[in-house]
């Protein structure tokens, strides 16, 4: 299902992260280490982090995989302009679905409740993948909510503690991801 002859990184993040922010500049940076790395990216399509990281990684010439989903979202008029391939998505739950069956690594940049949801969706594949005696891409987050709720939910919910990594900032994150997979940097 793959539309490109690349390995994916799927990028969550907030939507109402402004141009000229940190964190738009975070995406940006994101979105282009991913594609100088050679991977392409894929994120929900449409603005804030999910546009940032879209530009990063096309202005590095990396394909961008935007999961929309356009019945949710009827106001949106599409995906953002450097989104190179569109998929459209049902609703919310095949969304997050499809970006975790593109995906072969997972980084978590900022967000509200739909990253985290994305977030555990990708954190409980990962924790059900050995039962299932398959692999499953490594997860990165950067923030302060993440260093704070991972730790939390990983002691209250008696869960895999070595499934996501809480990284400091961009660069590391998406080092441990592209490192995780076996390629540098």
């Amino acid at each position: 299902m793959n539309p490109t002859d690349r390995r994916v990184i799927a990028v969550f993040g907030s939507s109402a992260t402004s141009p000229g922010s940190a964190e738009y500049t975070d995406g940006v940076t994101c979105g282009r280490l991913l594609g100088e790395a050679g991977f392409a990216v894929a994120t929900g399509g449409y603005f804030g982090t999910m546009e940032a990281v879209s530009r990063g990684a096309a202005e590095a010439g990396a394909p961008v995989i935007g999961v929309t989903a356009p019945s949710v979202f009827p106001g949106r008029a599409g995906a953002n302009q450097w989104v190179s391939h569109e998929i459209p998505a049902e609703d919310l739950v095949r969304r997050i679905a499809l970006l975790s069956d593109l995906a072969d690594g997972f980084i978590a940049l900022p967000g509200s409740i739909g990253t985290l949801a994305e977030l555990l969706v990708a954190w409980n594949l990962a924790f059900v993948a050995p039962f299932a005696e398959v692999d499953f891409g490594p997860i990165a987050t950067v923030g302060d909510t993440w260093r704070e709720l991972v730790p939390q939910l990983t002691d209250h919910l008696n869960t895999n503690s070595d499934a996501v990594v809480t990284c400091v900032s961009v660069t590391d994150a998406v080092r441990h991801v592209i490192g995780a997979l076996g390629q540098p940097l």
